[in-house]
């Protein structure tokens, strides 16, 4: 069986090219800004590939998955189907494959300098500088030898030295046990991974489990890793780059400020530090950056979450048909909830559930199953004609949520539920939404065509 499009970085960026969605770039753009600012300009409409930039001999790529189209393309699925399938493989995890020799491992450097080996780009005008943005930080638990892969912004603080911003995620969940006996914990940070390894980092599964495995699920068949060369840690095979290191135990530095998906920037603040032994990568490696706040950054993110968010919500509630983290929300902090027949007073225990699903969702709205969830414009549709705030509104006060949301206080802040749904036992007629039969079986392609220069001629 042939495996789906983006499980190869390679062959993604073939992809793009071959369908007129890879632009490349004239040698030699700027790092600083430079990098960014071409990839802004093309987001959601053509990948970007930037050879020797700065005059450095390592390519960049960046907008790798900046439409969900694209990541629907990547998985090979149709759009509709995306959501389904990363639950699927949420649920069906496939076991990685050791290898004993990967292309990730070609080249080794033990006398690490980031800026001689990588080319470090900075993004957004008040970023402290250069930071990695699309690393898969992949630590291992010592005692049960489980995995996690995640992504966090990463300081270029010094050669061999990075600041992290590590979120009460299970990264920080493996740290703590080791920081609590004065022990570092080792990381392999992943650069130029395959475009399912991407989108699997993101998925919200418990504690322990190995989103390599749901990488593998994407892509129908074990995914192949090797084994870092500090460590423990299993690493993709076929990656561009490896740093290798460890979280210092009792370290924190200054990190920040960085630009981030919120559209603000991420204050300065002393934060955990990694400090980088080796660096693997390939004879010829790519560099994959992920510009922070652009359409890259929060699509990422969006469609793992909304598997596990909706695979989360119908394991309680089996009316629940779908959900959609709009762009509009920073893909984080609005979530939108289709039901089908809730029973009276079910929407709102929906509400309360999903409000309590990841810290990271501020708002929900819950609509009916007339009502497009996936339409931003659909939902305040929904929102304007069968809402009252006194009836169908929530807020509870004084709850964890996003750090990086500048309206909290240091992430403790309020959550707000919309019951958008129609009324328990109201009439039919109330609220029957109206419609012309027929329209969706009309050929307009045969019925019209365009109006011609004489047309008022034509209608008489």
């Amino acid at each position: 069986m042939a495996l789906p499009p983006g499980a190869r970085l390679r062959t993604w960026l073939d992809r793009l090219q071959e369908t007129g969605r890879l632009a490349l770039t004239e040698r030699g753009v700027d790092l600083r800004f430079g990098v960014a600012g071409v990839a802004n300009r093309l987001d959601g409409t053509q990948a970007t590939l930037f050879p020797k930039p700065g005059g450095h001999p390592v390519p960049v790529v960046s907008g790798l998955l900046s439409q969900r189209g694209w990541m629907a393309e990547a998985a090979g699925v149709a759009e509709p189907d995306l959501v389904g399938r990363f639950q699927q493989a949420c649920r069906e995890p496939v076991p990685s494959a050791p290898v004993t020799d990967g292309a990730c491992q070609e080249v080794v450097h033990t006398d690490v300098d980031l800026a001689r080996l990588l080319p470090l780009p900075t993004h957004n005008e008040h970023d402290h500088g250069a930071y990695l943005t699309a690393g898969l930080l992949i630590t291992r638990d010592r005692e049960t030898g489980t995995q996690n892969v995640s992504i966090h912004r990463l300081q270029v603080s010094g050669p061999d030295r990075l600041g992290a911003l590590l979120l009460p995620r299970h990264t920080l969940a493996f740290f703590r046990n080791r920081e609590r006996f004065g022990e570092d914990l080792d990381v392999a940070i992943v650069i130029g991974a395959d475009p399912l390894t991407l989108m699997a980092s993101q998925a919200a599964v418990p504690l322990g489990q190995d989103e390599l495995e749901i990488s593998g699920a994407l892509r129908g068949e074990p995914l192949p890793v090797v084994r870092c060369l500090d460590s423990d840690i299993m690493v993709p095979a076929d990656a561009e780059i490896v740093l290798e290191g460890k979280l210092l135990a009792d370290v924190r530095e200054p990190e920040g400020p960085f630009g981030e998906f919120p559209q603000y920037y991420g204050q300065r603040a002393d934060r955990h530090v990694i400090a980088l032994s080796t660096v693997t990568h390939r004879r010829d490696p790519l560099f994959h950056t992920i510009v922070g706040g652009g359409r890259e950054h929060l699509l990422l993110g969006c469609i793992p979450r909304e598997g596990s968010f909706l695979s989360e919500l119908r394991r309680n509630f089996p009316c629940v048909t779908g959900v959609h983290l709009s762009l509009g929300g920073t893909c984080r902090y609005h979530l939108y909830v289709q039901v089908d027949g809730p029973a009276p007073g079910e929407a709102k225990n929906v509400l309360l559930a999903a409000l309590a699903v990841h810290y990271d969702v501020k708002h929900v709205t819950v609509v009916d199953a007339d009502v497009d969830v996936t339409d931003p414009t659909e939902v305040e549709w929904a929102v304007a004609t069968r809402f009252q705030a006194d009836r169908d509104l929530v807020v509870v006060q004084g709850t964890q949520g996003s750090k990086l949301d500048p309206s909290t206080v240091d992430g403790v802040g309020a959550r707000l539920g919309f019951d958008a749904t129609v009324p328990a036992g109201a009439e039919p007629m109330r609220f029957l939404r109206i419609r012309v039969p027929g329209e969706d079986d009309l050929d307009i392609g045969t019925l019209t065509s365009p109006a011609p220069a004489s047309w008022r001629d034509a209608v008489r």
